[in-house]
């Protein structure tokens, strides 16, 4: 039974991550044989950061039925779970990263999952509609949580070190405040508080058509700044941060389940949520706000490959065991 079930989550997350890699590989390979060009993945990753993406929360959001009331529990395990592997981060950075244009990338990377794609995917397959319902909350809430510490890291660490802390604190205030993510999400939770209409069919068609652009529009750009060389150096800055995606962000997430005797629906969410790859948005993010965009590719790209490997070892032991 525990081998028939390992095989089958084996299947399922190459499925759910079969996709990505193909899109990714198609940038790369467009990009090799010269039919992209820098200009283009310029462009394009502005066009998704300011436009696409913000789509994509926005009406996720909207559609989603979401009730916070019933699982504070569960966003305080996500919460905590967040700043630990952040601020943990961040700590390791201040002394191990030298380029202050890796900082932030390696601070996003850590802590930062991809919740709307991968993550909400493996709930729903393990617990059904009721998975989805419970992973659209914690997302919805944590997703704001993590742009604005991306903001934070990545408008932190690009500044220069002469910049006064207010002058640095005003910096951080004006990117979180004009960031097109958060604005989209923070618009996304007043609209469904004031319990507006649904949107006229033509605005909604036009704004799913841009959502449904932005992630393969995000792994294509992703693919086409991919560095391989530098994406399996073992020294380099792009594995230590994948060691913490892949490695440590699930054993921070099973801790604080354990800590917070998280019941296993929503133990079972938070691991998924937490242990699933880095963010497509992170790297847009990264290029948008002059960070390395490069590292933030490679970064990508490792953890995309073996955070499915971890996630599915993980959901097979913390089953076995009788946690989720």
């Amino acid at each position: 039974m525990a081998f028939t079930t390992v095989l089958q989550a084996i299947s399922f997350a190459l499925v759910i991550v079969f996709p990505n890699l193909a899109l990714m590989a198609l940038g790369f390979g467009l990009q090799r044989f010269t039919m992209l060009n820098q200009t283009f993945v310029d462009t394009a990753s502005k066009l998704v950061f300011n436009y696409c993406l913000p789509c994509l929360l926005f009406l996720s959001v909207i559609k989603s039925q979401i009730d916070y009331s019933e699982q504070i529990t569960l966003i305080g395990a996500g919460f905590l779970t967040t700043f630990v592997l952040f601020f943990g981060s961040v700590a390791y950075a201040k002394w191990r990263v030298p380029d202050v244009r890796d900082k932030g990338v390696f601070v996003q990377g850590v802590f930062r999952s991809n919740m709307a794609i991968i993550s909400l995917s493996v709930v729903t397959n393990a617990y059904g509609e009721l998975g989805t319902s419970v992973g659209a909350v914690y997302m919805g809430v944590i997703t704001i949580l993590y742009n604005v510490l991306a903001v934070i890291a990545l408008s932190g660490t690009s500044m220069q070190r002469s910049a006064g802390l207010s002058q640095q604190f005003f910096g951080i205030t004006v990117n979180i405040i004009k960031n097109p993510l958060i604005i989209a999400l923070v618009c996304a939770f007043v609209y469904k508080g004031l319990d507006l209409p649904s949107l006229p069919k033509p605005i909604a068609d036009t704004g799913q058509l841009l959502a449904n652009t932005a992630l393969p529009l995000a792994l294509i750009c992703t693919g086409a700044a991919l560095n391989v060389k530098s994406m399996f150096t073992l020294s380099g800055v792009s594995m230590q941060a994948s060691i913490g995606r892949v490695i440590i962000a699930p054993l921070v997430a099973v801790m604080t389940g354990v800590m917070m005797a998280l019941p296993p629906l929503y133990f079972g969410v938070l691991f998924v949520m937490v242990a699933s790859p880095a963010a497509a948005a992170s790297y847009v993010m990264a290029k948008a706000m002059g960070g390395n965009d490069v590292l933030a590719a490679n970064i990508l790209a490792f953890t995309t490959v073996f955070s499915m490997i971890s996630l599915t070892v993980g959901m097979v032991l913390l089953r076995l065991i009788g946690w989720v």
